[in-house]
């Protein structure tokens, strides 16, 4: 069962992600990872991520993040993307993510920091009341 600490879901490598050796090429990794993320706050929060975003105008910038690539994704690959929160603050959210293949081989791992931000001051603010008990 997945919870606001844990989302996972599925994808399938697309050609548009692929590099000529038909491998994804590793900048896609966090365009994907941060779809993952829309998704997420999707699910757990009403009025989903562009609520936030686009409406109540609430940023959630990435201010670290490392990563390890341990294996290859081939065009046209089912794979897994999952995110779990590792760390609530005040202001910023830790996320541990993983891409990982049908026959269990992580292809990538990360640790992200996000920190809320007023988009029209582009300072940080406190994480919102709603979100930090979608996420519990």
């Amino acid at each position: 069962m997945q919870t606001a600490h844990t989302f996972r879901l599925p994808y399938k490598i697309h050609f548009s992600r692929c590099d000529p050796a038909g491998i994804i090429f590793y900048p896609q990794y966090f365009i994907l990872f941060n779809d993952l993320v829309e998704s997420w706050i999707d699910a757990i929060l009403p009025g989903g991520y562009h609520g936030l975003v686009g409406e109540r105008r609430i940023g959630m910038p990435t201010v670290h993040i490392e990563s390890d690539f341990r294996a290859i994704s081939r065009f046209g690959e089912q794979v897994w993307l999952e995110l779990e929160v590792t760390r609530l603050g005040n202001r910023s959210i830790t996320l541990a993510w993983r891409c990982v293949g049908t026959d269990d081989v992580v292809r990538i791992s990360a640790v992200q920091t996000l920190v809320t931000t007023s988009l029209d001051t582009h300072k940080s603010i406190a994480l919102p009341d709603d979100l930090r008990t979608a996420i519990g």
